[in-house]
């Protein structure tokens, strides 16, 4: 696989998978725009470094995702910063983990917008971009949007409307060879994850096959196949990546 002479844009990627996402494109040759928002610029700035190191090029663009206009100025600045867009990775997302009859409406509203409308608003910003090149889009959907999972109706849900999302635009862009895939990640080892209770961490374990938790690379290696040539005949898939969780 390379991606020379390609560009990547990787939401919410000054940290975690995001940044795992971001390392492993630049391994293989991809010029990555990073992005997040204004609070996460220091993050961004070791990001870039690190994407610099591992032999690519990168420049960070801030942005709230979850904002349409936010979205267009950041497109408007990667047409003009590199003339060409090949791939769009929809990472951010974030977690307000409460029961239903807990959870604020701001608690709802801001994991869909963050999580969900994001995708809709850089996929249909992104698509201009990406069709002259036949490029591809990967978002990141969660095993909880296929199981459900206590106190994350909000997150659920949001990742469930991404495999719905992917499935009917991969449907309409097809004709253009665009291809639009997801992956449902697992528990993988992050900052999210460190905060999961010892004793819940221990539960996951038991119920996943492989007897452990995900690390940041492995999910970054299924999305980087997904969006490569190696994968020229694949679009409207959800591709799990959980240790066996949901089996």
């Amino acid at each position: 696989m390379t991606f020379t002479d390609k560009v990547v844009l990787v939401t919410g990627s000054s940290q975690g998978i995001g940044k795992a996402i971001a390392l492993k494109f630049a391994g293989l040759g991809a010029t990555i725009a990073l992005n997040d928002i204004p609070s996460q610029e220091e993050n961004l700035k070791t990001a870039k470094a690190e994407v610099e190191k591992a032999g690519g090029k990168a420049e960070y663009f801030m942005a709230d995702v979850s904002k349409f206009d936010d979205v267009e100025k950041m497109m408007a600045g990667i047409k003009e910063k590199f003339e060409r867009l090949d791939v769009l990775v929809n990472n951010a997302g974030i977690t307000k983990d409460r029961t239903l009859a807990k959870m604020t409406a701001e608690e709802w509203q801001k994991v869909i917008d963050i999580d969900l409308t994001s995708v809709f608003n850089c996929s249909k910003l992104a698509l201009p971009l990406l069709v002259p090149n036949q490029g591809n889009i990967v978002s990141l959907s969660s095993v909880v949007g296929i199981e459900g999972n206590f106190g994350q109706a909000n997150y659920s849900a949001a990742k469930a409307g991404i495999i719905g999302f992917t499935k009917s635009l991969a449907k309409e862009v097809g004709r253009f060879n665009v291809r639009v895939n997801a992956v449902a990640p697992g528990f993988i080892e992050t900052r999210m994850a460190e905060a999961i209770p010892e004793d819940f961490k221990i539960m996951i374990k038991k119920l996943t096959s492989l007897g452990r938790f995900g690390k940041p690379e492995e999910a970054a290696a299924a999305i980087v196949f997904l969006a490569s040539d190696d994968a020229s005949f694949i679009t409207g898939v959800v591709l799990n990546i959980d240790g066996g969780l949901a089996i």
